[in-house]
């Protein structure tokens, strides 16, 4: 009893200073430990609102200070928006691609990820490039995503029109063929961890010659399909949002569908003819399409809108996935050599699920010393849907793990081995009393003793 309550003051120590997780129910020698929830804003990776942060031609390169400060606000993506009007007829020059190069690093190192975007004209009236300019541009920039795919979250089509919003092309980019043509370029450009966000969901249903949403067969591969996903930068603007939607209602749905696999994100822009969106229906809206991050720079009055009437806030914690902790259960003794059965209850309280894929370990932590032990779960992270209840079963094997009494720890990390062993990249679970904020692990007050 005297080392139990050691480990339980210990515990809270290292906590965030909520309410503690209340252990010891046991039945055949098997505890069941359930969890409080947490109300509090806090980040996490490749959700949430955001900042849209645009540089012309070989402009200046993000500021490690101007990241950093996004920390304050609980962000943790940036739309990196590129112009590169300069080379409209012409290959990108190599100050551009250091520039690109320089912010990926800086992203990288201040623990951050980007949206990404390029266009050559930020004027409706402006001009764009050809499919043959676009297509050497993004060879060009293919070794350069390749290798700094670990930080981008996702990627907006770009490059047709105006804003890259595949609308007021000067080159006839938006004809069946030629968006066909660069949507295979683009799929082959950029690496096929990456999933890149078209701007209505009628562009994608062409390309893949289906009015039909992908099932979990499909949306958790690494197909064509299962890497398209929707941008909408009019969102709760107009009746079809200022054009994304033809038939309304069936697009939605389908947005709501594919939406379990890919991600939908995006701004909200000024309203005409329709009121204000108003925390109902952006609530609405948002749950419906899975909405996963918003910029926080535009439209400035809708934002508004929601921290006058108290629902910025909750946006702050639902946009992208919020997952926690209900239940867990093990044995309390495990053999040598033996296996750990663990079993763990968790929720979504999030818009959307989580959308890259991620390493998930069990970490076996030793009360006396501090050995870490991590053992890789089958768990796939992104299968803790909104508003469904997920079972989490595995049998671990001890191999390799002394005799001992260990505490037992969640860590869901970044698949990118640049990453695994930043704090700044893992899940953080929305329980009071679980977050390490120095090693990116999720304490589960439980202890097993191996023997």
């Amino acid at each position: 009893m005297l080392i139990c309550l050691f480990l339980n003051v210990a515990s809270s120590c290292q906590s965030d200073g909520g309410d503690k997780n209340e252990g010891g129910e046991q039945v055949n020698g098997v505890e069941k430990v359930t969890y409080t929830a947490s109300n509090e804003v806090f980040t996490n990776p490749e959700r949430g609102f955001m900042h849209s942060w645009q540089v012309n031609s070989e402009g200046a390169a993000m500021t490690a200070a101007s990241l950093n400060n996004l920390k304050k606000e609980n962000v943790s993506l940036i739309l990196r928006l590129y112009y590169l009007e300069k080379f409209k007829t012409s290959a990108l020059s190599q100050t551009q691609l250091d520039l690109i190069k320089t912010d990926f690093t800086r992203l990288r190192e201040s623990g951050l990820k980007c949206v990404l975007r390029f266009a050559y004209t930020d004027a409706q009236d402006g001009t764009d490039a050809s499919v043959a300019v676009i297509s050497g541009h993004l060879d060009q920039l293919k070794p350069i995503l390749e290798e700094n795919k670990d930080v981008i979250a996702f990627v907006q089509a770009g490059f047709v029109g105006a804003w890259g919003e595949w609308y007021y092309t000067t080159n006839q980019l938006t004809t069946p063929a030629n968006k066909k043509l660069i949507i295979d370029k683009l799929l082959a450009s950029f690496p096929k961890e990456v999933k890149i966000q078209l701007r209505t969901p009628k562009i994608k249903q062409d390309y893949v010659a289906t009015t039909i949403a992908m099932d979990a067969n499909v949306g958790y591969g690494t197909s064509n399909t299962a890497r398209l996903g929707f941008h909408n930068d009019c969102f709760m603007a107009s009746v079809d949002d200022y054009g994304t939607y033809i038939d309304i209602t069936s697009e939605k749905t389908y947005i709501s569908n594919e939406a379990l696999y890919v991600p939908t994100g995006g701004e909200t822009c000024p309203p005409t003819d329709v009121p204000i969106a108003s925390c109902t229906t952006a609530e609405k809206e948002m749950t419906m399409l899975k909405w996963t991050y918003l910029n926080l720079d535009y439209y400035g009055p809708v934002l508004q809108e929601w921290r006058n009437n108290n629902c910025f806030t909750d946006f702050e914690r639902k946009l992208g996935y919020r997952l926690s902790l209900a239940s867990s259960s093990l044995k309390k003794e495990a053999a040598l050599n033996g296996t750990l059965e663990f079993e763990a209850l968790l929720n979504n309280g999030g818009f959307a699920p989580v959308y890259n894929p991620k390493n998930a370990y069990l970490i076996l932590r030793a009360t006396s010393g501090g050995m870490v032990y991590k053992k890789k779960l089958n768990f796939d992270v992104r299968k803790v849907v909104p508003r469904v209840t997920y079972d989490l079963k595995e049998s671990v094997s001890l191999s390799g793990i002394p005799a001992g009494t260990y505490e037992l720890l969640l860590k869901i990390e970044d698949s990118s081995t640049k990453l695994v062993d930043r704090p700044d990249y893992c899940i953080r679970f929305a329980n009071t009393g679980v977050w390490e904020a120095a090693t990116g692990f999720n304490k589960l007050s439980q202890t097993v003793i191996i023997k």
